[in-house]
């Protein structure tokens, strides 16, 4: 089955998945999100596209802490390289 954003919650909730299962498939939503994106693609629709991933993040340190930690980390550590160039 494909899953969107619209999905999480759902996914997160599934008792019968591992937990790698369910980090899987959220990765897997996210990296389709980017995929789609390419250089015809607007400001708006790229900022959609992260914020999304910040909410897949979120989703994942609710279900796996420490994987979680280490993607927002990730995250935030780029924003911070992008808003000092």
């Amino acid at each position: 089955m494909n899953y969107t954003i619209d999905d999480i919650s759902k996914i997160t909730r599934f008792k019968t998945w591992s937990i790698k299962k369910k980090v899987d498939t959220l990765l897997r939503i996210d990296s389709h999100m980017y995929t789609n994106l390419g250089l015809d693609s607007t400001a708006a629709e790229k900022k959609k596209a992260k914020t999304s991933s910040r909410k897949i993040y979120r989703a994942i340190t609710q279900v796996s802490p420490i994987d979680g930690y280490f993607l927002e980390a990730h995250m935030n550590e780029k924003d911070l390289t992008e808003n000092n160039k």
